[in-house]
């Protein structure tokens, strides 16, 4: 059983970049199992990520506070990783939280650690780059599509690529991420189903 939460890890790493079964067994090795109850927090406001996590099963959300709207930055389900990434690299205080939406398993690997199998699993950087530049873009792409597309192309966008995670979270989380309201969000899903 414990095996099979690596799964996933091994399947993302093995898809971009070549490692040999005893590198694999060396990553293994590094990244911890780390469960979470349903609503609990990995991350608050004002701690340090020292950790990446990667996600073994389960959904997860990454938000801020603006006054006592919640804002969603990324939500994390299986294959996925998830972190305040500007709190992780510059070793400043999170400003963002990080909590279970259900149940979740993520493997999670020091920053320490991670710096020292660079050197032992050279396939290793590679894979983190690719990562780290996939996390930017994906990001710029989203604040490009928040200023430049409607509330309905977004909801489209985010239906077409996240099927899973609109079936897995609650409306209210979905509004948040899209930047609207529940009660629009619930009027673009009526507007939705009588269009098909």
């Amino acid at each position: 059983m414990k095996s099979d939460l690596y799964t996933p890890l091994i399947e993302n790493l093995t898809a971009k970049a070549d490692f040999t079964s005893e590198q694999l067994a060396i990553i293994k090795e590094a990244f911890k199992i780390r469960k979470l109850a349903k609503k609990e927090y990995l991350l608050r406001p004002g701690q340090i990520s020292h950790h990446l996590y990667f996600v073994s099963s389960g959904c997860l959300r990454v938000y801020t506070l603006e006054d006592v709207r919640e804002i969603i930055t990324q939500f994390g389900i299986k294959g996925w990783c998830v972190n305040d990434l500007t709190s992780y690299l510059t070793l400043k205080p999170a400003t963002q939280f990080i909590q279970a939406i259900e149940p979740s398993v993520l493997l999670q690997i020091h920053r320490d650690t991670l710096e020292e199998l660079y050197d032992k699993v050279p396939p290793l950087e590679r894979f983190f780059r690719i990562k780290f530049q996939s996390a930017l873009t994906v990001m710029q792409e989203r604040h490009l599509k928040s200023i430049s597309q409607s509330a309905g192309e977004r909801y489209e966008q985010f239906r077409s690529q996240y099927r899973e995670i609109e079936q897995r979270v609650p409306q209210y989380m979905i509004a948040s991420y899209l930047g609207i309201t529940k009660e629009f969000l619930s009027y673009l899903r009526k507007s939705h189903r009588s269009i098909y």
